[in-house]
């Protein structure tokens, strides 16, 4: 079983949109991030590169959905 550190909203996550990059403030002073790509592959989990320390991100799936652009 995975433990979270928190459960957070996608609408309450900061996006880059020339990284296609969501993140969110980790307490180490980094960022949780995920990518697009990865919501699309329905992952929900955001990662802090400093850390250990994982969110879940909680979206709806169809919001991603391919699309060509």
């Amino acid at each position: 079983m995975t433990s979270y550190y928190d459960e957070i909203e996608i609408e309450d996550m900061d996006f880059d949109e020339d990284e296609q990059v969501y993140t969110y403030p980790c307490p180490c002073g980094d960022k949780f991030e995920i990518f697009v790509d990865d919501l699309r592959d329905g992952e929900d989990v955001a990662r802090c590169p400093s850390c250990s320390l994982i969110i879940r991100v909680i979206y709806d799936p169809d919001e991603f959905a391919e699309e060509d652009d």
